[in-house]
């Protein structure tokens, strides 16, 4: 069955830094992305990685957050660093065995696998 498991969040400070981890069941996706939802708010794309090695970070995480994955222990990685208020949301792993291309990849639709996410909380 396939199956994404998120771990790593919690409530931290503003300025502070925190590492998302999502476990896969052993499968390597094409395409992996982190998704977030804040509060009153639609689901977003915070950031993506294809099979190509491509990178994408939605604007206002841009020089703050970072995306990796780790083939060998099958897990993605959020490193966030300088978090602010606004970043708090529930965080998604999302992932998709068939590829995206790299324009379409922060579009949280277009991915059909979803684990239940983990909850960031940033105070001023």
């Amino acid at each position: 069955q396939v199956q994404l498991v998120e771990s790593g969040g919690a409530s931290v400070q503003a300025g502070g830094s925190l590492r998302l981890s999502c476990a896969t069941s052993g499968y390597i996706y094409s395409s992996m992305a982190w998704l977030r939802r804040a509060p009153g708010k639609d689901r977003e794309g915070v950031a993506a990685i294809g099979s190509d090695g491509i990178l994408n970070y939605t604007d206002s995480v841009k020089g703050r957050f970072a995306i990796s994955q780790d083939n060998t222990k099958n897990t993605l990685y959020l490193q966030m660093n300088s978090l602010k208020p606004e970043d708090t949301a529930v965080y998604y792993c999302a992932a998709d065995k068939l590829p995206i291309r790299a324009l379409d990849r922060l579009k949280p639709w277009m991915y059909d696998i979803l684990g239940k996410g983990t909850q960031v909380t940033v105070s001023s």
